[in-house]
């Protein structure tokens, strides 16, 4: 379960940021996750929340916006939503040369007391 270490990595960054800022109680913490991360949000906020007992993130909110994979067409330069291994542009059934969006994994925004 990678989840875990992702998770681990999550805290290090929201503590050494609430370090930086003399924060000392984080209370939502906004991840954003492509849907080709290989990430299952729900294993990561269970990880999240039961690494971040006793640190300045308990029972911080984890609040998870799933991004879509998108894909740029190689024949007709259109954008479009890939499907779960469908990488064909559904305007002229060309191949998608470009991932666009559905990789992302970061830190979008902490909120804090």
């Amino acid at each position: 379960m990678h989840e875990l270490s992702i998770a681990q990595s999550l805290l290090k960054i929201v503590e050494d940021e609430s370090k930086k800022h003399g924060v000392s109680r984080v209370t939502r913490v906004q991840v954003r996750i492509g849907t080709l991360s290989a990430v299952v949000p729900e294993a990561l906020s269970f990880s999240f929340e039961v690494i971040s007992e006793r640190t300045v993130a308990e029972g911080a909110e984890l609040d998870i916006e799933v991004v879509p994979a998108r894909g740029r067409c190689q024949n007709c330069n259109i954008d479009f939503e890939v499907g779960s291994s469908f990488f064909l542009c559904p305007k002229c059934g060309g191949i998608a040369s470009e991932i666009i969006s559905g990789k992302e994994l970061e830190i979008s925004h902490i909120e804090a007391e």
